[in-house]
C-alpha cells in the first residue's frame, strides 16, 4: 500500500470507523511513524499536532482502538482505519467525536450469520447442527423451513410475542441454511425486496411479461 505522506507535510488524515457498526468514530492524523506503530501494535496511533508527538488512543483511558484494517483512498493521501473500540472514543466520554451513539444495527448480524453458515458448509465440522442439515440435503432442509414456518404461524395466532420471536428466529436461521445450500445469500433476498420497493416494479414486471422476457 502506497501512502503519500509528503502532500501534507508528512501527515495524512485518518478516518476511524467501527469495523462492526460502520459508524465513523473520529478523525486524526498519522505520520509514517504513527502508521508503522499502528501496524506493529494493532492499536491505532496518531501524531498529535498540538503536542508534536505520537499518541496511541487509549494509552491513558484504556479505550484503545483495536486495528482491523487500513485502506488508502484513490489519491493515496487519506486513510480509512477500521477498528474495534474499547469503550467510548471521544475524550469527552461519548461513543464518537460527534456525540453519536455507536450501536450495532442487529440487521447487520444477518450477514455475519450467513458468513458463519457458509463457512460451516465449506468446512463441515463434526458435531455441528448446521453440518448435519447440510449432510441431510435440500429436501430435509426445506422440510425444516416448512416446520419452522408452521410453528411461527401458530405462535403468531395463538402464542406470545416472546415465543413468536423465538420461532421466527428458528425460521430465519433455517432459511439462511437453505439459501446457502442453493448457493444464495440473504443479501439476494434483500436485493429482490429492494427491487420490489420501486413504485414501478409491478409495471416493469408486466411489461417484461408482455415482451416475453419473463415466464
Amino acid at each position: 500500500m502506497t501512502i503519500d505522506f509528503e502532500k501534507m507535510g508528512g501527515l495524512v488524515p485518518a478516518i476511524i470507523q467501527d469495523a462492526t457498526t460502520r459508524k465513523v468514530l473520529m478523525l486524526g492524523f498519522m505520520n509514517e511513524e504513527a502508521y508503522q506503530k499502528t501496524i506493529a501494535t494493532n492499536h491505532v496511533t496518531f501524531w498529535s499536532r498540538t503536542r508534536n508527538t505520537l499518541w496511541t488512543k487509549g494509552e491513558t483511558s484504556g479505550n484503545f482502538l483495536n486495528l482491523v484494517d487500513i485502506k488508502v483512498d484513490c489519491d493515496n493521501d487519506t486513510l480509512l482505519v477500521q477498528a474495534h473500540p474499547d469503550g467510548p472514543t471521544c475524550h469527552k466520554g461519548t461513543d464518537t467525536c460527534w456525540g453519536e451513539q455507536n450501536e450495532q444495527n442487529p440487521l447487520l448480524f444477518l450477514t455475519e450469520l450467513q458468513d458463519f453458515i457458509n463457512k460451516r458448509k465449506q468446512e463441515m465440522p463434526e458435531g455441528s447442527y448446521t453440518t448435519k442439515l447440510f449432510s441431510e440435503g435440500i429436501n430435509k432442509i426445506a422440510q425444516k423451513v416448512g416446520e419452522e414456518a408452521l410453528e411461527t404461524v401458530i405462535e403468531a395466532t395463538n402464542g406470545t410475542n416472546d415465543h413468536l420471536v423465538y420461532e421466527a428466529s428458528d425460521l430465519l436461521y433455517h432459511l439462511l441454511v437453505m439459501l446457502a445450500n442453493k448457493g444464495l445469500r440473504i443479501e439476494d433476498v434483500a436485493s429482490e425486496l429492494q427491487k420490489r420497493h420501486d413504485p414501478n416494479w409491478d409495471k416493469k414486471r408486466r411489461e417484461a411479461k408482455a415482451a416475453g422476457t419473463m415466464k
